[in-house]
């Protein structure tokens, strides 16, 4: 038996298999003897040729499938997933399909599952319903997997790394509350895709802190990726609620495309700004006085700590537990003194 295999075997017997609330099924040792990933009393059981790559020695593959690798928030990620390949001593990259199409990643995931070359996967849900039976699939194929940024709590997910996205939406209306000060009217909410599950948790946060406050929520509004026709869409919205005395964004994109059309309509100082994430342009935004503030999930961390959750797990049997990145206030007083995300 051996060394890896002991550890975990003391571990199980002290009982400590029980995960954070964000992490479905319970950790069970890995069986030399197998050959599959099959699981046993409805636990997790590591998939032979895993086993055999981490009794041999062998470099582990581990792969963080992002929602869409070419949002400018990827990047952050990707610098804290390469810290962590290289503390930790593993090979990881970050994949994804281009655009936040579903089917593609899925179909990707699936791939990857089938050829059993990857050792540990973390996933970015496009859409929760669509990923969970292919996170299923990981967990019966005896692959470890994680979700990173955006909260797939339903699925056979083994644990999270993240922001809390309810948390955040409550965050960012008390935010709200205070830069208005009392005034009310119409908030116009945006989104670059509104029918995902990290926007739809984010919103239901905001929503909810906002009941009772006399505010009128239009939106959220979806608006895209693609920066010009983002800023398009919140140019005719804004047209169509030229009374709105605040516009707030659930993300970094669409955050920085309303900032723009704040800035060039002249309309900067009189309506009221808030989102997310801590984009150079939103740096520059906040400086200059367009918007009030900003949200950062922490993105590197993101990055960095699903690689260090999988490699614990894998080299040193380490339970896997969720990780949550936190919520952090970024104004004009403290944005010098926040890492710029992109």
């Amino acid at each position: 038996m051996s060394l890896f295999t002991l550890r975990r075997a003391a571990a199980a017997a002290l009982g400590t298999a029980m995960l954070t609330t964000a992490a479905c099924g319970a950790v069970t040792p890995a069986n030399e003897s197998s050959d599959s990933g099959s699981t046993a009393g409805g636990g997790f059981q590591l998939a032979g040729y895993i086993q055999d790559a981490v009794d041999n020695g062998e470099e582990l593959e581990i792969r963080l499938s992002y929602h869409d690798p070419s949002l400018a928030f990827a990047v952050p990620i990707r610098d804290g997933m390469k810290r962590g390949a290289e503390e930790f001593g593993v090979n990881a990259e970050m994949i994804g399909p281009t655009g936040g199409d579903a089917a593609e990643q899925v179909a990707e995931l699936q791939t990857l599952i089938n050829q059993e070359r990857i050792h540990g996967l973390a996933v970015s849900s496009a859409s929760n319903d669509a990923l969970k039976p292919v996170i299923e699939q990981a967990y019966e194929s005896g692959i470890p997997i994680i979700s990173f940024n955006t909260n797939n709590p339903e699925s056979k997910q083994m644990g999270f790394v993240g922001q809390d996205l309810v948390a955040s939406g409550e965050a960012l209306a008390k935010e709200l509350l205070t830069v208005l000060d009392g005034a009310t009217g119409k908030v116009v909410v945006v989104s670059v895709d509104s029918g995902a599950g990290w926007s739809n948790d984010r919103f239901a946060g905001f929503e909810s802190a906002l009941k009772g406050s006399g505010l009128e929520i239009i939106g959220p509004v979806n608006t895209g990726n693609e920066p010009s026709k983002a800023y398009n869409t919140i140019e005719s919205t804004m047209a169509a609620q030229s009374d709105a005395i605040a516009l707030v964004s659930l993300d970094c994109c669409s955050f920085t495309a309303g900032a723009k059309w704040l800035q060039q309509s002249g309309n900067a100082g009189e309506i009221h700004a808030l989102g997310f994430d801590v984009q150079p342009q939103t740096v520059g935004y906040l400086k200059d006085g367009v918007v009030d503030l900003t949200i950062s999930q922490a993105p590197a961390e993101q990055g960095y700590q699903a690689v260090k959750l999988l490699a614990d797990y894998l080299k040193n049997g380490t339970e896997i537990s969720s990780v949550d990145t936190g919520v952090k206030i970024v104004d004009r007083k403290n944005v010098d003194d926040v890492p710029v995300e992109g």
